[in-house]
């Protein structure tokens, strides 16, 4: 197996596998993206580039899912989506873990201020052109198979939110 995905592979065909094969609910991506920024704000140095954005992205969401799930896939799973050898994503998340010094908690009001402005975002035409039934549903954690099929292109653009810092 290779060390990383093809780099052809398109932010969004990626963000589609990931969609595709790691079922994890709306809030998870929402929770990643907190992350990201979060990752941003700590070191304004980090620049997302497309020779980091696909590692950056199943990190994120694996990480996040751990940290809010209960239950969960292994390390080898979220690799083997994301492309990578196993040991290369167990050193991804531990790298990680000390970039964001270990403090992944998300309180609520946080979580709800950043589905509050993407909601915002959609309201205003801020480029994001995500549906805001998507983020609604952060709340309650549901979706629908419209919804769903939506969500492959839309998550795509939380990503550029933090690359504007």
């Amino acid at each position: 197996m290779s060390d990383t995905i093809s780099s052809d592979r398109t932010t969004q065909s990626f963000l589609e596998r990931i969609y595709r094969y790691v079922r994890v609910d709306p809030p998870i991506y929402v929770v990643a993206y907190i992350y990201i920024d979060r990752l941003c704000q700590l070191h304004p140095e980090f620049q997302i580039t497309s020779g980091n954005v696909h590692r950056l992205l199943i990190t994120t969401i694996m990480v996040a899912s751990k940290f809010v799930e209960d239950m969960n896939y292994r390390n080898s799973y979220f690799a083997k989506v994301g492309g990578l050898m196993t040991k290369v994503m167990n050193k991804l998340e531990v790298n990680f873990l000390f970039l964001m010094g270990f403090k992944l908690h998300v309180n609520v009001s946080i979580f709800d201020s950043y589905c509050r402005h993407l909601e915002r975002e959609v309201s205003i035409g801020g480029g994001y052109h995500i549906e805001k039934a998507l983020w609604s549903m952060c709340s309650k954690g549901i979706k629908s198979n419209e919804d769903e099929s939506r969500e492959f292109k839309q998550l795509q653009h939380i990503v550029g939110c933090c690359s504007t810092h």
